[in-house]
């Protein structure tokens, strides 16, 4: 990489110091001669001699983002199977990988070089770069899969502009997610006989297809993810017409009259040791077969094994075969911890979302709680945030209300009997005592009940009762913006 980089900018220098643009014209950058083609411009040197406009408007029609247009008419639903493909998808599939890979890192820097050299950015396609010497072999690898990868690198630039994110990065191999995303046109998309047919993959490629998947929708799009233990997983995403949920009986009721009383709701209180306390006081659990499964810290649970095999990882040369092998044993580890708390909160939160109408949790900024207290690994092994956006879709599917209290409500500190508030309190404090009323009672349950009590306020403050004769359905509210 380093000898392409001096030879564009020894090329640069010669064309601005020497002016000898007819005999190194010869020698273009790669892919900027077929995108000066396509813009009309007889060289790149138009563009070096200011005979070139940058368009005031992108070319109507061109879609300039990733981002999928959210219909109200219609819903999406992805289904992720674990795959079985054979050595040789194995290496097809890897291949489309890497294609996508160098196109994000090709690209990004083409246009890197473009906004230096000249100030202006030139739109790219993948199409651009499949006739340059050397890169014929962009013909052999899936085309959709490159046009996600220009389209997501636009996403990326745009955002970058706006001021929204960071400037897009390299993706280095081994250091970055490994997948693509290939998109249905036709019938290049297929599920035949529990296996699954992708573009510029021979044969079908084995599911274990744990569910089935809900007849009546259109197939859009497969991500190809392979994870850093070895499994292949394949993401379906499916279109399907909305259909009307509706709302809980309870819910109805209170829209119907006003009353709070006639909702069964929830508090939950963010606790690093046992994921949430609830406002009954109890703690995340639920029974399977007779016995009861209790939270568990899965990283933590795994974490001695995982230094014990990083620790004989660290005597192997490295990139090694017996390197890469323990790096595939302690990939697994992490991938157990993984699913198995993943497998927890998907349990946890289908239950309180079928057992509760309303669900008041805090809003909590984790990304300051892991730098701040010192609690990274805890914080990230309890997996709130993720907890709280599976309620979101299990709320969405059920017709039920999440709602969001401001993080800077002092749920702690106010004794949901009086309303007091103990200023004086300590973290280290877990039983609460207020001086006032006399109650006493555990910290998190009584944050738990304040929390509660804080997202009924305000669900009434954002939901009135239909002042016309006749009740009509509201539209289904998912989620509670913070107060």
């Amino acid at each position: 990489m380093a000898k392409k980089k001096s030879i564009r900018v020894d090329f640069v220098k010669s064309c601005i110091t020497y002016n000898k643009l007819n005999t190194i014209a010869k020698i273009a950058i790669s892919g900027i001669e077929n995108i000066c083609k396509r813009l009309n411009l007889g060289s790149i040197y138009d563009v070096i001699n200011g005979r070139f406009t940058i368009p005031s408007k992108r070319p109507s029609g061109k879609k300039s983002s990733s981002k999928r247009v959210v219909k109200c008419d219609t819903v999406f639903v992805a289904y992720r199977f674990c795959g079985h493909p054979t050595e040789e998808q194995a290496s097809d599939l890897n291949q489309n990988v890497g294609a996508s890979r160098f196109m994000w890192n090709r690209m990004l820097s083409d246009y890197k070089l473009m906004w230096k050299m000249y100030g202006i950015s030139i739109p790219m396609t993948p199409a651009d770069y499949k006739d340059v010497s050397g890169l014929e072999w962009l013909n052999d690898r899936d085309s959709l899969a490159l046009a996600n990868v220009q389209l997501n690198l636009e996403k990326a630039r745009s955002d970058y502009f706006a001021g929204e994110r960071g400037a897009p990065k390299r993706k280095k191999k081994h250091q970055c997610k490994d997948s693509y995303t290939t998109n249905r046109v036709g019938k290049n998309i297929r599920i035949e006989d529990g296996g699954l047919r992708l573009p510029k993959i021979n044969g079908l490629i084995e599911l274990s297809m744990h569910r089935p998947i809900k007849p009546d929708g259109t197939l859009k799009s497969v991500t190809v993810t392979h994870e850093p233990d070895g499994k292949w997983y394949f993401s379906i995403l499916i279109e399907y017409p909305a259909e009307e949920v509706e709302l809980s009986d309870g819910l109805q009721k209170f829209f119907a009259s006003g009353d709070t009383n006639m909702i069964s709701g929830i508090g939950l209180d963010m606790s690093v040791p046992f994921l949430y306390i609830d406002s009954l006081g109890n703690k995340p659990s639920y029974e399977l077969n007779g016995k009861e499964i209790k939270f568990i810290k899965q990283y933590r649970k795994l974490e001695k094994r995982i230094a014990k095999e990083q620790r004989r990882r660290s005597h192997m040369v490295k990139n090694s075969n017996n390197y890469n092998k323990q790096s595939e044993k302690i990939a697994r580890l992490h991938a157990k911890a993984k699913h198995r708390r993943e497998d927890f909160l998907h349990q946890i939160a289908v239950r309180l979302v079928r057992t509760y109408d309303v669900i008041a949790t805090e809003d909590l900024d984790i990304a300051a709680m892991k730098k701040a207290l010192s609690l990274g690994k805890s914080v990230s092994d309890v997996g709130w945030g993720r907890f709280i956006t599976i309620m979101e879709e299990l709320c969405l599917k059920y017709g039920k209300i999440l709602v969001r209290v401001s993080r800077w409500y002092p749920s702690s500190k106010t004794c949901h009997h009086c309303g007091y508030k103990n200023d004086d309190l300590q973290l280290s404090d877990r039983i609460y005592v207020c001086p006032v009323c006399g109650n006493i009672m555990p910290r998190d349950k009584n944050a738990a009940i304040n929390v509660l009590e804080e997202g009924l306020r305000i669900l009434k403050e954002n939901i009135f009762r239909p002042s016309v004769e006749g009740y009509s359905k509201p539209a289904l509210i998912t989620m509670i913006p913070r107060a």
